[in-house]
């Protein structure tokens, strides 16, 4: 292994070798812990060190990393204090995400690290929010993500790539090539020469270097991160090395061949550095003792006190508090009672503008949405009032933009998300669910975010754009669910959507767009997340929807008026308004739950259950459900209008008046 140290005095030279030794050492310690059963697992990045230590020193340290499993040498780099590392390891209260995640799925504002999720891929995106963020505030930065050649087979990886290329964002993406996915050698992963020549297909610069020499790496990655910011472009960094162990402890080495660890044992980069600074005389073995020494008193203090902290113990409250991050709630009161009469869909319009112009943080992403106005014309002429940077036109990359938005956050930023149609929020799942919802539990970091979601049928659509699938996410602890039915409430709910810190799911009905028009206030206003609305008071039936439900019950009350019916619109699906579900039921003693979303699996299901557990002794009559049939959305009028929950709706109130 040949070292160029032009450019590097003795005390950097010193200290790269410091900061490699440290994860090296600390590995060591956390093997012969593991042999002796007091640590339960351990990703071991033992040979691949020079990458994490050198990419991370060739940083500022401002500038946020995404590291994965074997990139200790990040954590250790950043000056992360060993005990608490180690207590994040053991799962104490007082690690960085007190005791919810293990190894390195966490991460640490403080330190400008940002945790993986065991998905792999979805960590790049991120890294295109925060370089977006960059650049939108004309900052000389960088954001730098690591992935191993397993994860670049992954869909995620080319979103990020192609996005980062795309709008020209300063990211170093860093590919750890170490010969193998778990046992999947890469030879079964791609058939490309080298991983770097994918760059050039997303109009990138693609570089391999030895990624076991920590020299080469810091100067690859220093001048990559001057090439970003000059450049504002991207580049793709392939660092070949080998993983001297296995996967994880417990998978073993036996499907390596032998040879493969006599071979990369001698580019040890640890050694290696060692010994050319002892050629070189700028080491000696007397400060090679104290430098070891030093870092092992380091190890042992930390040990001491990890092993010394109470185990954690369970508080529910605690818990519970950490799913969302603090919001103000309070609704905000138009101005002045000026109102106008607005189609549902222009008042989302108007309450996006708003937002736009109150949060100058505020950052709209989607398919066609700025010149074009978007699908459905929402975002029309916005480009004019706010620019191409803050209304952006994106690429079919629905997962890569979602972990932009998360990007984004990080920074400091508020964004919304157009899905152009609810029913392709499927790209975009393992994002909602594993990063932005579970985010602000793991490490406190929240995620400001607004997706909004074009939803429902009734417009003859077919099956790929006419999905109610609302209730997917209600399932999912840490996202908001908002489904508003008029102009009013879908415009004061958007706006308290946007200044929720919180990810918030936001249901539009695409058959109410034009359909239905309200008096609307004109002012800046906000919505309280988590109330219900009595649309009507009844005594003999309830009627608990939402969405299109709500006209569908209003419609039907006005044909039947010989049943008095208490309509309950829930606008906000997660977190539910138990007090006024409890208090409809109360009135009427019988209950109708009614949705166009398809029955098994439907937030009615849910409710019904919850009435039954804490609302049983005001019950009159067995709870009705009244839901859409149980197969995809079909595409024939005739065949639609039967699929839907208002083909059933007389049905289900007469077999409920029965009782």
């Amino acid at each position: 292994m040949q070292f160029d140290r032009s450019g590097f005095d003795n005390d950097k030279l010193i200290d790269l070798y410091i900061q490699l030794v440290r994860p090296r050492m600390i590995e060591e310690k956390m093997l012969v812990l593991l042999r002796q059963g007091r640590v339960s697992k351990w990703f071991s990045g033992i040979g691949q060190e020079a990458i994490a230590v050198g990419a991370t020193m060739a940083l500022d340290s401002d500038e946020y990393i995404m590291p994965l499993h074997r990139n200790l040498g990040v954590f250790t780099t950043r000056k992360m204090p060993f005990d608490k590392l180690f207590m994040q390891w053991q799962g104490k209260k007082e690690g960085f995400s007190k005791a919810r995640e293990r190894s390195f799925h966490f991460g640490a504002n403080e330190y400008h690290i940002c945790g993986m999720i065991s998905h792999l891929g979805p960590q790049l995106a991120i890294a295109d929010g925060i370089a977006l963020a960059h650049k939108l505030r004309k900052e000389n930065k960088v954001s730098l993500a690591f992935s191993g050649d397993g994860g670049t087979s992954e869909g995620d990886f080319h979103e990020a790539l192609n996005v980062a290329a795309v709008w020209g964002l300063p990211v170093i993406f860093i590919i750890e090539n170490n010969g193998y996915g778990l046992s999947t050698p890469v030879n079964e992963q791609f058939v490309c020469k080298q991983l770097a020549d994918r760059a050039v297909g997303y109009g990138m610069k693609g570089i391999t270097i030895d990624g076991n020499n920590i020299l080469e790496v810091y100067k690859t990655v220093s001048e990559a991160r001057e090439y970003c910011i000059r450049e504002q472009k991207p580049i793709l960094i392939e660092c070949m090395t080998f993983r001297m162990r296995g996967h994880e402890e417990a998978s073993g080495v036996k499907y390596v061949p032998k040879e493969l660890f006599e071979e990369w044992g001698k580019k040890d980069p640890v050694a290696n550095f060692e010994a050319f600074l002892l050629e070189k005389s700028i080491l000696s073995q007397y400060l090679i003792k104290d430098i070891r020494d030093g870092i092992q008193k380091e190890i042992e203090e930390g040990l001491a006190t990890g092993f010394a902290a109470a185990p954690v113990v369970a508080n529910t409250a605690d818990e519970m508090n950490d799913v969302y991050a603090p919001a103000n709630n309070h609704a905000v009161a138009p101005a002045t009672g000026n109102r106008s009469d607005m189609k549902f869909i222009n008042a989302i319009s108007d309450g996006l503008r708003q937002s736009m112009e109150k949060h100058p943080n505020l950052v709209l992403m989607g398919q066609d949405i700025a010149e074009y106005g978007g699908a459905f014309k929402v975002t029309d002429g916005f480009v004019a009032q706010f620019g191409k940077e803050r209304v952006r036109n994106t690429p079919l990359c629905e997962s890569a933009i979602v972990g932009t938005a998360l990007g984004l956050s990080i920074k400091g930023f508020k964004s919304m998300m157009e899905m152009q149609f609810a029913d392709f929020v499927t790209v975009g799942f393992n994002q909602i669910i594993n990063n932005l919802a579970k985010i602000y539990y793991r490490w406190g970091q929240n995620a400001d975010v607004v997706i909004r979601m074009p939803t429902g049928g009734g417009v003859g659509a077919g099956p790929f754009h006419s999905q109610s699938n609302e209730a997917w996410f209600t399932h999912t602890p840490g996202l908001k669910v908002i489904y508003p039915s008029t102009p009013e409430d879908a415009k004061g709910l958007l706006i308290a959507a946007i200044e929720d810190p919180n990810p918030v799911m936001f249901f539009e009905h695409k058959a109410l767009y034009r359909s239905i028009t309200g008096s609307v206030p004109d002012d800046y206003y906000t919505i309280e997340i988590g109330k219900a609305k009595q649309v009507q008071e009844g005594s003999d039936i309830s009627i608990i929807t939402y969405g299109s439900g709500v006209h569908w019950a209003l419609g039907y009350a006005a044909n039947h008026r010989d049943i008095s019916f208490d309509i309950l619109d829930l606008r906000t699906l997660l977190p539910l308004d138990y007090d006024a579900i409890r208090a409809s039921v109360k009135r009427t003693g019988k209950v109708l739950l009614l949705h166009e979303d398809t029955l098994i699996g439907g937030l009615g299901g849910e409710i019904a259950a919850w009435i039954s557990e804490n609302c049983f002794e005001l019950l009159d009559a067995p709870i009705v459900r009244c839901a859409s049939l149980d197969t995809p959305v079909p595409f024939a009028i005739e065949l639609e209008q039967n699929f839907l929950a208002k083909a059933r709706l007389d049905e289900s109130v007469r077999k409920l008046s029965a009782y």
